[in-house]
């Protein structure tokens, strides 16, 4: 995928991550980081974002945080849900689902505890930040980056 059509300020950091085997500076420093790949939802173009993450067993969870509002990503996974995944050195596909209700409630908490920040951003918005459950689909068990 060409640099132009990653957006400057994620270019550097999806740069430093893929080199790095996963590891990063700056203000990702020592947090859990995954490169999430998704589909334009108007362009059909892909856009790869850092994200940073919690698990939940198999599955990722990220927050949409974006300081109380929600990035393009998120309206672009509501149109196409399957996702690409990078993780350390590991690529795989996935499935992308807005988790709801109780579940919602449980994985915010336990993401607010690793990065009280999103606890600011609930605070901000007008509604729920939504939490984004990644699921590997079965046919794309991770593997080592090609």
């Amino acid at each position: 995928m060409p640099a132009h059509e990653w957006g400057d300020p994620n270019r550097r950091v999806v740069e430093e991550f893929r080199a790095n085997g996963g590891s990063v500076g700056g203000m990702f420093a020592g947090l859990p980081l995954l490169l999430l790949t998704t589909t334009g939802a108007r362009s059909g173009r892909h856009r790869t974002v850092p994200l940073t993450y919690i698990t939940d067993g198999e599955r990722y969870v990220v927050a949409t945080g974006a300081a109380g509002s929600n990035p393009a990503w998120y309206h672009n996974l509501l149109t196409h849900p399957d996702v690409t995944v990078e993780v350390a050195t590991a690529v795989f596909d996935a499935t992308a689902q807005i988790a709801t209700g109780d579940e919602r409630a449980s994985l915010f908490d336990r993401y607010a505890a690793q990065q009280p920040q999103l606890r600011s951003y609930q605070a901000g918005a007008t509604r729920d930040v939504p939490m984004v459950v990644l699921t590997p689909t079965r046919s794309a068990a991770p593997e080592a980056k090609r």
